[in-house]
């Protein structure tokens, strides 16, 4: 009796197991065959900002992980997303993945020059739903399988400012940005551009009012530029000392490089959640399919996606990432609601 039922537990045991070990065999016979036909591919060309920092750090990271070259090309959001298209055109396909913000996205989807993005992740870490703040994998496009979301963060948080021609403990509020001494010195976003520009002044009146969008983006005489970079100079510069346009990436490197410039919060100021320019597509045509594939894993992973975050100091969607390299007014807080997008 004592026998049988060994046999019983043992039949039991091997039963509970071996369908675990055959999906354990199989994904990871699926992702070495991947692996092995992206090293054949030798590359993979994603496109996303223009940092130099992203630029620097992903290639090398993902070439040591993977022995695959990744080509990163850097420009607007917009202008990316409208060469990509006007390649399309013409049967043109040179790149494989996007980061971009959901304007350029939604682009890229309405357009149908995205594959879907959740049928080729494979790696456990990346599926298992535990590993992600929403208690699955983020996905902003109405079939939840095209647009993954990356980033996770609050903005409009922080204003930058020269402390060569500005001090901290003059911005209380928000509506300090209104007193004639900051009239001509105020960098801002172009808000008739479509994208960031366009939504920072959307949260300005959604919470201030027509007033105060008025007095400041016409009042104000403020210095107003579609590019980022050039905000960033006017503050080094302190051709515009103030500004809450410029990212706390570009405000933490200058002041490395050690310029007068600083970046913290003020209580009032406009707060959504946002993805940013931490939305990513997989380009259907893709010249590298398959080292597109291992990217998309990679980037979903703990590794990868710290090591984007840590990139340009934004909190991510996965919950095992230590994130005290972001600002502490960008990291949401649990059980407090907030608008995104």
């Amino acid at each position: 009796m004592v026998v049988h039922l060994l046999w019983i537990s043992l039949f039991l045991f091997v039963g509970l197991v071996h369908p675990v070990s055959a999906r354990l065999k199989g994904w990871e016979k699926e992702w070495n065959e991947l692996l092995s036909a992206a090293k054949k591919e030798g590359r993979v060309v994603v496109m996303g900002s223009a940092d130099p920092v992203v630029r620097r750090h992903l290639p090398a990271r993902f070439y040591a992980r993977f022995g695959i070259v990744l080509e990163y090309l850097g420009g607007r959001g917009s202008a990316n997303s409208a060469r990509l298209l006007m390649e399309r055109r013409v049967g043109v396909h040179t790149v494989d993945a996007i980061f971009s913000g959901l304007s350029s996205q939604a682009d890229l989807y309405n357009q149908k020059a995205l594959d879907p993005i959740k049928p080729v992740l494979i790696l456990p870490e990346v599926v298992d739903p535990s590993k992600w703040k929403k208690g699955k994998v983020w996905f902003l496009d109405p079939e939840e399988k095209y647009v993954l979301r990356l980033y996770n963060y609050i903005t409009t948080g922080g204003l930058s400012i020269n402390t060569q021609h500005a001090k901290r403990e003059e911005f209380q509020t928000v509506k300090d940005l209104l007193n004639p001494k900051w009239k001509g010195k105020i960098g801002v976003r172009d808000p008739t551009r479509r994208g960031s520009g366009s939504m920072e002044a959307a949260r300005f009146y959604r919470q201030f009012g027509e007033e105060f969008i008025r007095r400041l983006y016409v009042d104000q005489q403020p210095g107003i530029s579609g590019e980022k970079r050039q905000i960033a100079d006017w503050l080094a510069r302190g051709t515009y000392p103030v500004s809450f346009a410029v990212e706390i990436e570009a405000v933490v490197k200058m002041k490395d490089e050690g310029l007068p410039v600083e970046v913290f919060s003020i209580p009032d100021m406009p707060r959504t959640l946002s993805a940013g320019n931490g939305l990513l597509g997989l380009l259907n045509g893709a010249p590298h399919p398959n080292a597109a594939r291992v990217f998309v894993n990679w980037i979903a992973s703990r590794e990868g996606l710290e090591v984007l975050g840590r990139a340009r100091y934004k909190p991510t969607t996965r919950n095992d990432i230590d994130e005290s390299y972001a600002a502490p007014w960008e990291r949401p807080k649990p059980g407090v609601g907030l608008l995104f997008y």
